[in-house]
């Protein structure tokens, strides 16, 4: 006689009806793997214990063993695997399709290659068609070593990429999928021969953008009632199009967000009836000269870390703190330090408002290895980022220089070449730097003229000013870098720049998003609305929004009226 089953559990009761369990098991045991296989895949093992019961019962005195043994089976790997191998009618999961509606044919303007070269692939199961003048003008755009001529080289790599994958055929289209892009279902679609069109006498036929609205008006009629689609970055382009009654969209794969007022402010307001709420629930203690408070409720659910909180209401004390820790319902709350107070001051200088401050926390704090801080004109994003970089460069040590960079992008017409090294050839971009300087070279008042020189220069000699054109490549260890006018990067320039930095670097990157004036980016597809979306929440980065403008009466007005 066989031995009985070992129990699943320690210390667990062998049931007497178990002595031939054994046998009994193997004789069925084709009967029970057909019964455990016709279950559901998501069933309870209480519903394998029902069907045990009725074929097999068990005294009542025996339900301890009556789940182990259920268990003991069910843990079994080769007979799980026999399971599978006789489960034919076992139900799968069907996945909904994404489209249910016939797809589309996008017709893509030369100027959407050369701003995402990854375009083709961002466009799920639709198809693309490229007329064979924008193959034209990738071609005359390609030479040269700025970003319009490396997106066009980048295109062209990928065209031919999907022309040489096996069984490509360039008559029937190319399958968007061949080149490893799963999430491209698509096909891809050239010109291939003289397509017939007629356009208003008005429109001149040899450009090319006028020969790519004769494409879309003869795909239109070729592929009708299929929607055909141009998608071009150019406005003029679109409103010609429109005037022709011809569909036509922005590229808008490029955009973190639709609207730059949903962009990530780094602060919340605390509802007025916070502390009654949170009475008692609420645990708090003292580690240093900080205040920590865990709080509970729906609010955690809209915390991030690093997020600024603030409480303000008339009669009571206000609270300002920020989130360190968020772990499943609740979350905990550190004070900050007031560098209102002059004793706080950092390089002398101290903020004037509850934005400002929160800044300052985040450029003092050496956890935080990223910070993003938007906001308008004469807010005090240079100059608390300079201020905190000298206090942290020369009196903490902590960093050993800093390096400040930023997109040269005119605002009226350029003023030619400029003649010197790197550091004069930036020099005319960097006005904001000496103006900042001059203003923290003041601050110390003690030392004399001969004390003031000799402090501008050892500053001096801790700033580096370095062109983006040569970051290409360089690791930047325990420096303290400033990006300025960062509203004028594009994301892959973002990306680059931050990229750069090694350990013990501290990356501040600045700027207003209501003055971008490189073209075809707005405030939704900025390099720096990118950042903040993409590294909000992360426990090493902070962002803060700058609300109220520092630099004078007459600057703060006219930036309301004009």
């Amino acid at each position: 006689m066989p031995l009985p089953p070992p129990p699943a559990k320690r210390a667990a009761l062998i049931s007497l009806d178990g002595l031939d369990a054994p046998e009994r098991q193997s004789a069925k045991a084709p009967k029970t793997s057909a019964k455990h296989v016709a279950a559901p895949e998501n069933a309870h093992p209480e519903a394998f214990l029902d069907t045990k019961k009725a074929s097999n019962p068990i005294k009542s005195g025996a339900s301890s063993y009556k789940k182990e043994s259920v268990q003991h089976i069910d843990k079994q790997p080769d007979e799980r695997a026999g399971m599978r191998a006789h489960s034919p009618a076992q139900p799968k999961p069907i996945k909904k399709p994404k489209h249910t509606g016939p797809t589309k044919l996008f017709v893509l303007d030369t100027n959407v290659l050369m701003h995402d070269p990854m375009c083709l692939f961002r466009f799920e199961e639709h198809d693309i068609f490229l007329p064979m003048i924008v193959l034209e003008e990738l071609d005359g755009h390609k030479k040269g070593m700025t970003e319009v001529a490396r997106n066009a080289r980048q295109t062209s790599r990928s065209l031919d990429a999907l022309a040489g994958a096996q069984g490509a055929e360039i008559t029937k289209g190319l399958k968007l999928d061949t080149t490893g892009h799963r999430e491209a279902k698509g096909s891809l679609l050239f010109q291939t021969k003289p397509l017939d069109y007629s356009l208003p006498t008005s429109l001149p036929q040899g450009k090319a953008d006028n020969q790519i609205l004769g494409v879309v008006e003869a795909l239109r009629k070729e592929y009708a009632p299929r929607e055909v689609v141009l998608v071009s970055k150019d406005i003029n382009m679109r409103v010609k199009a429109r005037a022709l009654g011809l569909a036509t969209d922005d590229y808008q794969n490029d955009k973190t967000l639709e609207d730059g007022d949903l962009l990530y402010s780094g602060v919340l307001a605390l509802p007025n009836d916070f502390w009654t709420r949170q009475s008692k629930t609420i645990e708090s203690w003292q580690q240093g000269s900080y205040n920590f408070y865990r709080i509970t409720g729906p609010i955690v659910t809209s915390l991030l870390i690093n997020q600024f909180v603030f409480f303000e209401a008339p009669g009571e004390p206000p609270l300002y703190a920020r989130v360190t820790e968020i772990r499943a319902k609740t979350a905990v709350l550190k004070t900050l330090k007031d560098f209102n107070h002059l004793k706080n001051a950092v390089w002398g200088v101290t903020t004037r408002n509850r934005e400002q401050n929160f800044a300052m926390n985040l450029l003092m704090d050496p956890e935080v290895d990223f910070v993003t801080l938007a906001g308008t004109a004469g807010s005090g994003k240079t100059l608390m980022a300079l201020a905190s970089g000298l206090t942290q460069v020369l009196d903490d040590r902590r960093y050993t220089e800093i390096i400040m960079t930023r997109a040269t992008v005119s605002v009226g017409e350029d003023i030619g070449f400029l003649p010197g090294t790197e550091e004069e050839k930036m020099g005319p971009w960097m006005g904001a730097l000496d103006d900042n300087l001059e203003v923290l070279g003041k601050t110390e008042n003690g030392s004399g003229e001969w004390g003031r020189a000799a402090t501008n220069e050892l500053i001096r000699s801790r700033i580096k000013v370095k062109s983006m054109n040569f970051m290409r490549g360089r690791t930047f260890l325990n420096k303290y870098v400033i990006i300025d006018e960062a509203q004028n990067l594009t994301p892959k320039q973002m990306k680059t720049l931050i990229t750069r930095a090694g350990p013990g670097t501290k990356i501040i990157c600045m700027g207003n998003l209501a003055q971008i004036d490189t073209p075809y980016l707005t405030e939704g597809s900025s390099g720096m609305t990118y950042a903040v979306d993409r590294f909000k929440g992360w426990p090493h980065g902070g962002h803060i929004t700058l609300a109220r403008g520092e630099r004078s009466r007459l600057a703060d007005f006219a930036s309301e009226v004009l």
